[in-house]
């Protein structure tokens, strides 16, 4: 008998939560038991979501049950905390975090609960055996998932990395820069080198690399397009193409998300679906290493989704095998 997971949605009405409710609707091991908003008690979820009428009959709820295995806290930045602090939430339910409350390390307890970082690539035998996961933020899974190889290498020294993002990376909310006349045929440099995603990125390349220092310098850009993440990192090695695409495939080979091309990868490939594929490109002693997710997919609620299979122990793929929005 396959097993069956219970699942509780806390931010049900933003775009993480509406992904999330996408993918578990169609997850053939769970079941939706509540999706709570307090601004949109009793409406049906097409209400928010409207590409979800005649999918399901489920409501929005302002009430929590502890009828559930597992939680998925969808709220914004510094919310979830309060959230677990103002409401008590039984021990038997593992809770799945989406905002950046808990990833790095000297954040990751409150109180009884400790939630393990949830990168499958990096920690997934500690995800398997964990009770509650810190899920890893857009940009920081694409550089990650694009530079782990040459950490555990121990080849990291100094990094250039420059990334795209689109609209929906922002959030639901809307801002001057989030509106069509803003956006359409636009694009603009943010948060040069201050991103918030920086401290998890050095702490998971420090978890493998932990001698030497890492000198990571980011750029983020936003892009004219809804969703998706492109991301270059150039770093110097010494090191054949040859020899640094055998290392990429020989990492990832039990990681069935994370693939490594042979061919110039496009974004395309990867929106609608949990993937990140990577491509390698070497001049000289030049490295550029190209990484591709979708922001809201393995970058947020689809990977949130595969650390809850890795977590009750199923098929890590279950849910979660998706078609690329090609054309």
């Amino acid at each position: 008998m396959s097993k069956h997971i219970k699942v509780g949605i806390v931010g049900g009405a933003g775009y993480t939560g509406g992904e999330l409710i996408r993918l578990l609707i169609h997850h053939p091991n769970a079941e939706i038991i509540f999706v709570h908003s307090k601004s949109n008690a009793g409406n049906s979820l097409h209400k928010v979501h409207s590409d979800l009428i005649g999918e399901t009959a489920i409501r929005f709820t302002d009430e929590l049950s502890s009828n559930i295995d597992v939680l998925f806290l969808c709220t914004g930045h510094g919310e979830a905390k309060k959230f677990l602090e103002a409401n008590a939430i039984a021990d038997h339910i593992k809770v799945i975090d989406l905002s950046n409350d808990f990833r790095l390390a000297q954040n990751s307890q409150l109180e009884a609960r400790s939630f393990i970082y949830g990168l499958p690539e990096l920690n997934k035998t500690a995800i398997q055996s964990a009770q509650n996961i810190a899920n890893p933020g857009c940009f920081a899974t694409a550089i990650q998932l694009g530079l782990l190889p040459l950490a555990q290498a121990g080849l990291l020294d100094e990094v250039y990395t420059t990334g795209i993002t689109g609209s929906t990376g922002a959030g639901q909310g809307l801002s001057s820069t989030s509106h069509f006349s803003w956006r359409a045929n636009n694009i603009q440099a943010y948060k040069t080198l201050t991103h918030q995603h920086l401290g998890e990125i050095g702490q998971s390349l420090l978890q493998l690399q932990p001698v030497g220092k890492i000198d990571l310098s980011f750029v983020p850009w936003r892009g004219d397009f809804t969703r998706g993440i492109f991301i270059s990192s150039t770093v110097h090695s010494e090191k054949s193409i040859e020899q640094l695409t055998a290392m990429y495939k020989d990492f990832y080979e039990s990681h069935p998300f994370t693939i490594v091309s042979d061919d110039p990868i496009f974004l395309k490939q990867v929106v609608n679906t949990n993937k990140c594929i990577i491509q390698l490109e070497k001049v000289g002693t030049k490295l550029v290493v190209h990484s591709i997710i979708d922001n809201l997919l393995k970058g947020a609620s689809g990977q949130a989704v595969q650390n809850m299979n890795l977590l009750f122990g199923i098929e890590e793929t279950a849910g979660l095998k998706l078609k690329a929005n090609y054309f």
